[in-house]
């Protein structure tokens, strides 16, 4: 037993919570409180509290938990793997890991919603549009998407609802089209009723109406095709042509915009993203101009701001889940921004001169190996290639090379017993080539060497697949090709957005927690950095321990039987657990149950994830308090017995209460055959308090990028993984490359069996370091936080909705929707004046509009929580001299704000406001001041002149 004296005296809790005691003592002293426990039996509902406590231990300190993790990461073996399949080796430029990755600047930031404390992220990301409208061949491009396997999804739907109306219900793919991405298609497409056809492009003669087909740009086994004569046979044949291709190769190939193909998909990791063991990732996508409104996600659009100057905004389907619910034409909500910014960022720095340079290497080095390989005696595949080599062999022969190059440390991919491919990458050297001759020939010494063969080969690449159209033409890609220049460039963008290191972010439903830095040093680390999705099961041992274990963690804090990680977002996890819902369903024999019931108040992206996964909405009422009516919800559930799916609900409610009716809800769902599907959002208020599972929920997401402190990365990356009950386990979601999932799981829902494994030692990091005594006291101060907050506040806003005792949960709803009428104020007037306040905008028109949510999280401090009730409340007053006559209605601060350098050092003044008012209006902006780069942005300006690219 070790002695009390000698444990550590650094506890992380302390470091994580941000409340001081003494400063806890004085909030639940204005709550009347006597204590957290006091305000928790005052708040939660007793029948939903745990009655035992989380069995996860006493919380470790930041020096044991990396010390626990560098075990872990010894486990894994880091093999050079020439393995391909969409996952290729890399080098990270040090000053782009050091200044984007490893910089909270820019890993603490949020989405981009309010676009004028956003500019610089939004810039990085509309280089990362122009890059891949260039290289594609294409003219729009969104701002990222998950992995390329659901970015071949989005291509599918997009295509349906372009070609859908003529009845076409099938899509062809060709076999060349990689593995998991051929599955996750066909996973994406079941539900809604698409026949997939897998075939041979080249015979494949359209026998069946199809309204897409879906090829691999170079192929999955390396080869190179012309695709031309058959994207003109789909197109006679009415079907749009989707094109997945590797993005470093078309640097050098033939854009497929200019060999026919419709949309273009793929995945940016080349460029400079680690392989992270799959993820996180970012997706590309673009297409035709004229789809993009079709097109799912996000889009960054040049606009102008109320000078006239260029700004930068979302564009287009900005939120559209929220907006069409379950008519949206995708679930998205988290892309992978922080990963578009790095691979934008690679563009950036190497540019065009230098992507051809490393473009070319690679096919030289591949040609080298050819060279070698023939002198070896082997039959090499005779189609034209890029970066793959085909071998072909007895199986005997082939098998001794595999185990020669692994015992040399080189991982390679067996295609067929009779055919072994070899797919380099940028970090090849002519060392890695002489290896890879003597593992071919089987570990012996061969009489010749790369630098022998290399004056014998060029880099060209053979017509017509030979590029000709220039890349990067933009001059962003011409100024920052020194380390000097880049650090700049990234340091100026970075200072233009709001990020936690500026102030909180007291977004409702967001949880913009603390990111810790010892949390996210180990993502870095080579041996969780460098490891190959598809390596062998024994070279990443230490991941297979880090999941096993975390899914133990949340197993314990959701009271769920099992765990899969391999949704990378949280609306892929709604989208995973109702299609776990759907085939618990169809395992029974009742695959007519298809109806899924969703309150009112859900999350936008519920009714959206419903329809994806083939179900019917019914919307369910709320009452006038906001919590779910539950008549409504009886009499639906009724009137679907035989059809019932599931229910959706979120928990605390959206409206941000503790429903102390949850229990009856699920028994009412369960009575009537259906599952309830559990929102896992609002975890944070729950953790140590109540389990899902005891709600009587089947199955939940959780957002690890709130609840569990991983980064929100500026919109991503996300990790969303579902949690199930007994069961709902054998349904958990496979791979056809890695053994996962249950015995009877559904398909892939992501590229990487373990959807974004790179970025789990924060989670993993954060939970031990706090142990289960320190993630309830996370919990119980989330709400302390929030409860105080409402009531500074509710003497100058209605706190809109309240729970058991009066209280709220972790978040509340400010009603602001009077002003409008009284002094001609709207919701978004108050986001933009916290901004000269130095602040990011509470959320926004939801879920009511007209109304901000907050939520504070429990890593904020007291002082903190004062500054944004003192600048809401004098917001308030300023509203009120608009009330009063006393400021003019049109010319105030509200109406003009958000208030740039330029406005307020400009010759000319013409507001009846003083500048200091504008520009200083609290204390602390003249010890610290935030400047918005851009003043208010024309929105409509933005959407009726899009631009998807870098302007001139």
């Amino acid at each position: 037993m070790l002695d009390s004296s000698l444990k550590h005296t650094d506890s992380f809790q302390d470091r994580h919570i941000g409340p001081r005691p003494h400063d806890i003592e004085a909030m639940l002293h204005l709550l009347e409180l006597d204590s957290l426990d006091d305000l928790v039996e005052k708040a939660v509902p007793l029948g939903i509290r745990m009655k035992q406590e989380l069995g996860l231990g006493e919380g470790r300190s930041e020096h044991q938990v990396l010390a626990h993790l560098r075990k872990l990461a010894t486990r894994n073996k880091v093999f050079r793997s020439y393995i391909g399949l969409g996952y290729h080796d890399c080098i990270v430029p040090p000053t782009i890991q050091r200044n984007i990755l490893e910089n909270p600047g820019w890993y603490t930031q949020y989405t981009p919603y309010q676009s004028e404390i956003a500019q610089g992220r939004l810039e990085a990301l509309l280089n990362f549009q122009t890059m891949i409208a260039e290289l594609t061949g294409l003219e729009v491009a969104n701002a990222s998407l998950l992995d390329e396997g659901t970015a071949a999804a989005e291509a599918m739907t997009l295509a349906h609802r372009v070609k859908g109306k003529s009845g076409a219900s099938a899509i062809f793919v060709s076999e060349l089209c990689h593995p998991q991405t051929i599955e996750v298609v066909k996973t994406r497409a079941r539900p809604l009723g698409f026949e997939v056809i897998v075939g041979d492009h080249a015979t494949f003669d359209f026998g069946t109406r199809v309204f897409a087909v879906l090829i691999q740009y170079p192929a999955t086994d390396g080869t190179l095709h012309e695709y031309r004569a058959f994207a003109e046979k789909a197109h006679a044949n009415d079907a749009l042509v989707l094109a997945a291709a590797d993005l470093m190769s078309l640097v050098a190939l033939t854009p497929p915009g200019e060999f026919g193909a419709d949309v273009c998909i793929g995945n940016t990791q080349r460029f400079g993203v680690p392989l992270g063991y799959g993820g996180p990732q970012a997706a590309y996508f673009a297409t035709r101009d004229e789809y993009k409104r079709k097109m799912a996600g996000r889009i960054v659009g040049v606009a102008k701001d109320t000078r006239g100057k260029p700004a930068y905004r979302l564009a287009l389907a900005t939120r559209e889940q929220h907006i069409r619910r379950e008519k949206a034409t995708s679930n998205i909500c988290t892309a992978q921004v922080l990963l578009a910014i790095m691979a934008s960022m690679y563009a950036v720095y190497h540019g065009p001169s230098g992507l051809k340079k490393i473009a070319r290497r690679i096919h030289r080095a591949t040609k080298v190996l050819q060279k070698g390989l023939e002198t070896l005696g082997y039959s090499l595949g005779k189609a034209p290639f890029f970066d793959t080599v085909q071998v072909k062999g007895d199986a005997d022969t082939l098998k001794a090379v595999v185990d020669a190059a692994r015992a040399m440390h080189i991982n390679l991919r067996t295609l067929d017993s009779n055919t072994l491919l070899v797919a380099l990458d940028e970090t090849v050297t002519a060392s890695d080539l002489d290896d890879l001759f003597k593992a071919f020939a089987s570990g012996n010494p061969v009489d010749f060497s790369a630098g022998d063969l290399a004056d014998a080969v060029n880099d060209d690449i053979p017509e017509p697949f030979a590029r000709k159209s220039p890349i990067l033409t933009h001059p962003i890609f011409h100024r920052y090709h020194t380390e000097t220049e880049l650090m700049r460039y990234m340091h100026r963008l970075q200072a233009k957005d709001l990020s936690l290191t500026t102030s909180m972010i007291p977004l409702g439903s967001c949880t913009m927690k603390l990111n810790a830095a010892a949390e996210l040093m180990a993502i870095t680390w080579p041996e969780f950095a460098g490891i190959h999705p598809f390596a062998p099961a024994d070279q990443a041992e230490g991941y297979r321990q880090l999941i096993e274990e975390l899914e133990a963690m949340l197993a314990d804090a959701t009271g769920f039987e099992a765990v899969s990680f391999q949704p990378n977002s949280g609306a892929a996890g709604e989208y995973a657990g109702l299609l776990v819902i759907r085939a618990y369903h169809l395992d029974r024999g009742e695959p007519g149950r298809n109806v899924c019931l969703i309150p009112e108040s859900a999350h936008g992206t519920n009714p959206a994830s419903a329809a994806l996964a083939g179900m019917e909405v019914d919307i369910v009422a709320c009452d006038r308090h906001g919590n779910i009516d539950v008549k409504d919800l009886r009499d639906k559930a009724g009137k679907h017995r035989e059809n019932l799916a599931a229910l959706m609900v979120t928990y605390p409610s959206t409206h941000g209460v503790f429903e102390d009716v949850i229990q009856e809800v699920c028994h009412i769902i369960h009575e009537n055959g259906g599952q309830v599907y559990l929102d896992g959002a609002n975890m944070n208020a729950q953790v140590g308090i109540c389990r899902l599972a005891d709600l009587g929920a089947d199955v939940c997401h959780l957002n690890l990028h709130k609840t569990f402190a991983s980064p929100h990365g500026g919109g991503g990356p996300g990790v969303g993984p579902i949690c199930v009950a007994p069961q709902l386990k054998p349904f958990l979601p496979g791979h056809p490359l890695v053994k996962c999932g249950g015995e009877k799981g559904i398909g892939a829902v992501a590229s990487a069996p373990y959807g974004s494994p790179g970025i789990l030692p924060i989670p993993y990091a954060y939970i031990a370091m706090m142990g289960g005594t320190g993630l309830k006291k996370a919990s119980q101060v989330a709400i302390l936080n929030a409860n105080y907050m409402a009531r500074r506040l509710e003497s100058h806003y209605p706190v809109l909705y309240k729970g058991v005792g009066g209280f709220v949960a972790h978040e509340f709803i400010l009603d602001t929707r009077s002003l409008k009428d009284t002094a001609g104020i709207k919701v978004d007037d108050i986001a933009k004046r916290l901004m000269d306040f130095g602040f990011h905008a509470p959320t926004v028109s939801f879920p009511v509009p007209g109304t901000l949510m907050i939520e504070p999280t429990e890593s904020e401090p007291k002082d903190e929580l004062d500054r944004l009730c003192d600048a809401l409340i004098t917001i308030r007053q300023e509203a009120a001299a608009i009330e009063s006559g006393e400021a003019d209605a049109d010319n105030n601060p509200l109406k003009r704000a958000p208030h740039t350098v330029e406005d307020v050092s400009s010759d000319t003044w013409d507001r009846p406001y003083s500048r200091e008012q504008a520009a200083f209006p609290a204390p602390w902006t003249r010890v610290h001041k935030y400047w918005p780069p851009v003043s208010r942005i024309d929105n409509t300006y933005g959407d009726r002149n899009f631009s998807g690219c870098c302007p001139m």
